[in-house]
């Protein structure tokens, strides 16, 4: 025997209330939407009809706030309510408008249930192009419904739809906050829409839109442009760019962020569907690089999701995104051509977008890759200026390799970027493989030691006993010594570490804090590895207190020494202590301080 899905109503609208719709807001865009695809219908039918849409905000015989929604649309017939009123998932675009369809907001049948979300009731009046009769329809949220049929010329072709608020939902009736629903769903919608109450009516939807106006000139076009910004999102912006596309049909504005975004952040795009608003913080028209902008658009041809509050990933989405994406990149290329000092004010504030852009983009990259900033150990500059002032563009990888090394590389006057931020190691990487002619080289604190100054014979022989000592008391701790000359002189000693040594000691203290299944299965990739790497701390034989360490012949304070050395080299390259170092560094301070103190005064056997 065949049977037939039962529908339970009030599951279908706790799932539209508290899954599908992200707000019970949303029953004012479902009653607009239905109102301008039924004016839209009626125009099928008499091309000349111009609709207008009217809410009114009032109390109801029972003492409720009441809405009552009339548009002047094509209107229902008795047989249309019970199939498209009554049926869930049924919609009045299909059928016999199926081939037009693209005319239409809505298409899924479930729009005006979003209304029992904030009433228990729906009543509809409705008189169908059609001439038939007027027809009364009574939905409730128990899952039943009233049609009955009358003769009244008097009532115009249309529908109205009346709303009692149902107890715990008065916030949204509340006339300045329908008010202000109506412009944010409504407002770019080509139909009037009047909203009255007590105080009055009025036209809450603005005449036009900047892309539906043609302009005398470019400038007045850009001031109308940056003027709709303000208004829509209520801040100046940088600048802006007009958005075309074809495909989509898709037209709107992008606006210049006055700031530097996070990259992270959540955008705040606001979507128009055939001019209604999709949503507030689309994430998926444009590309990801893209965001330094926001913008305002519409689009006739995209698809929406079931809640129209996003669009569907497809093909079209995705052939839309990049013709957007290329108007923002024209726009950039333009600037530079036009108007360079604006372009690197612009840069300034969102040198990561384009970093982004550059790194899949070639012909961008090549046109802009020498404009774009780098942290460096010379201070903040273009890669443009970098190279002017290097013959070899060096770079580490990681922020606090380049903290280890900064300070010295700069004191010989050594360029080297810090690579460790978004895009920036891929781009060095990308313009080394796009011009092999230029030497590009990604390095490590080891490989800086490279050009430290060597010791003469007699000055390594004076060392050798410090060197030695050393070497014993960090043997525990994996790391060799040397002594070299190198500036800035005040730097006793540098913690050199390259990536074997540096994954190892994140591997080591990552143990420290897992449990027993984690801290095995780090066991198991640190031996993987089979990596047997020292680190090095090179002591600076142009520092004070390492000559004087020299001078010593007291074994226990170069050992004291050597340990705190050791410590303060690990933080002062921003290498985060493990229990063992923690543990020296609090028994070599209490042991250092204890000799100082046993000798009455500064520790014995210094040679000043």
């Amino acid at each position: 025997m065949e049977h037939k899905f039962q529908i339970n109503l009030g599951g279908i609208i706790d799932l539209l209330s508290n899954h599908l719709y992200s707000s019970p807001s949303v029953y004012v865009r479902e009653l607009l939407q239905n109102g301008v695809d039924a004016i839209s219908a009626r125009r099928h039918v008499e091309a000349d009809h111009e609709g207008h849409i009217a809410i009114q905000l009032a109390m109801s015989d029972m003492g409720r706030p009441q809405m009552v929604f009339t548009d002047s649309g094509v209107g229902l017939t008795e047989a249309e309510t019970h199939q498209f009123l009554s049926t869930i998932g049924e919609s009045s675009k299909r059928g016999a408008l199926e081939e037009r369809r693209d005319d239409f907001i809505g298409q899924f049948g479930i729009g005006l249930l979003s209304c029992f979300i904030v009433s228990d009731e729906i009543l509809m009046v409705t008189r169908s192009v059609k001439g038939d009769a007027v027809v009364e329809w009574r939905g409730r949220a128990d899952g039943t419904y009233d049609v009955s049929t009358r003769q009244d010329d008097s009532v115009p072709v249309g529908t109205t739809v009346f709303l009692s608020c149902k107890e715990g939902c008065e916030d949204w009736f509340e006339p300045e906050r329908v008010r202000e629903l109506i412009i944010n769903y409504g407002g770019l919608l080509p139909f009037p829409i009047t909203f009255e109450t007590d105080h009055g009516a009025e036209q809450l939807n603005i005449a036009d839109v900047p892309w539906r106006v043609d302009f005398a000139t470019k400038q007045a076009e850009w001031r109308a442009n940056m003027a709709f910004g303000k208004r829509v999102f209520g801040q100046d912006f940088f600048d802006c760019v007009p958005l075309h596309s074809t495909v989509g049909e898709v037209n709107g504005i992008a606006y210049i962020l006055p700031y530097t975004p996070s990259p992270t952040a959540k955008r705040a795009h606001r979507v128009y569907l055939k001019n209604m608003l999709l949503s507030e913080a689309s994430d998926n028209l444009l590309p990801p690089w893209a965001f330094f902008v926001t913008c305002v658009v519409n689009t006739n041809q995209l698809r929406p999701v079931a809640s129209r509050e996003a669009f569907y990933e497809d093909e079209t989405l995705q052939q839309t995104r990049d013709a957007l994406g290329s108007a923002l990149r024209q726009y950039l290329i333009s600037l530079k051509n036009t108007d360079p000092d604006r372009l690197y004010a612009l840069i300034s504030l969102h040198y990561r977008a384009i970093k982004a852009l550059a790194v899949y983009d070639d012909e961008f990259f090549e046109l802009f890759i020498d404009m774009l900033p780098f942290e460096t150990s010379l201070g903040r500059m273009s890669l443009g200026d970098f190279r002017e002032q290097n013959d070899i563009i060096r770079y580490v990888p990681s922020i606090d390799t380049f903290r280890q090394i900064a300070q010295v590389a700069a004191s010989q006057s050594m360029g080297v970027i810090n690579a460790g931020y978004s895009y920036d190691a891929d781009l060095l990487e990308k313009f080394g493989a796009m011009f092999p002619n230029e030497t590009v080289e990604r390095i490590d604190s080891t490989d800086l030691a490279d050009d430290f100054e060597d010791l003469d014979f007699d000055e390594r022989e004076d060392a050798f006993e410090l060197v030695k000592i050393a070497d014993l008391v960090l043997q525990p701790f994996k790391c060799r010594t040397d002594i070299k000359k190198f500036e800035p002189s005040d730097l006793p000693a540098l913690y050199l570490a390259g990536d074997d040594v540096n994954f190892m000691r994140s591997l080591e203290q990552s143990k420290e804090v897992a449990d027993e299944h984690w801290g095995s299965i780090l066991s198991n990739l640190a031996n993987s590895r089979n990596v047997d790497s020292y680190a090095q701390l090179c002591f600076n034989f142009t520092n004070p207190l390492v000559r004087k360490l020299i001078r010593t012949h007291d074994r226990e304070i170069i050992r004291l020494s050597v340990q705190m050395l050791y410590v303060q080299a690990l933080l002062m390259g921003h290498h985060p202590l493990n229990a063992s170092e923690m543990a020296l560094l609090n028994t070599g301070l209490i042991d250092l301080i204890d000799s100082a103190l046993s000798g009455g005064g500064p520790p014995g056997g210094w040679v000043q």
